[in-house]
């Protein structure tokens, strides 16, 4: 099975306010890049989505190593607290969009997460966090329809 490593980081200004995702995959020798910015999302909602992203981009079974800053992100899927939302039909929860998304394209992978320290000069982490940051001051930025709608 190819073995993939995946950071991954998220910023909005203002929280609620523009935002966006970093994400770099890491594959042997090679390194792919991406990022997208919204018009009005959370920081939840792009710590969250730079890891979709990342496994969305997977064309092939996988063992993922994903490394986030996001407490959020890796204490819910690694504590077990996304599987017992979803049991509940996620009652109560904010961001269920993503959280169904990312668990179905989870399943596809044998995922671990690592959280990593934000801005603490870890190189991937700075690379993701300046495309989250470009991202979210982009001329292109989505509309989160997912934000919208909560």
């Amino acid at each position: 099975m190819k073995k993939v490593i995946i950071y991954t980081d998220g910023a909005a200004k203002g929280n609620p306010g523009k935002g966006g995702y970093g994400t770099v995959l890491i594959s042997g020798k090679h390194i792919k890049k991406i990022s997208q910015g919204y018009s009005l999302t959370t920081n939840n909602r792009m710590e969250l989505l730079a890891v979709i992203a990342g496994l969305e981009a997977l064309n092939q079974k996988c063992q993922v190593e994903v490394y986030s800053d996001s407490k959020y992100v890796v204490d819910s899927i690694e504590k077990g607290w996304v599987f017992g939302w979803e049991k509940k039909k996620f009652s109560g929860k904010k961001n269920i969009d993503l959280w169904t998304r990312f668990l179905t394209v989870y399943r596809n992978h044998t995922v671990k997460f690592h959280w990593v320290k934000g801005h603490s000069g870890n190189k991937y982490n700075e690379m993701c966090d300046q495309l989250a940051v470009s991202a979210s001051e982009a001329s292109n930025l989505l509309k989160d329809e997912g934000y919208d709608s909560i």
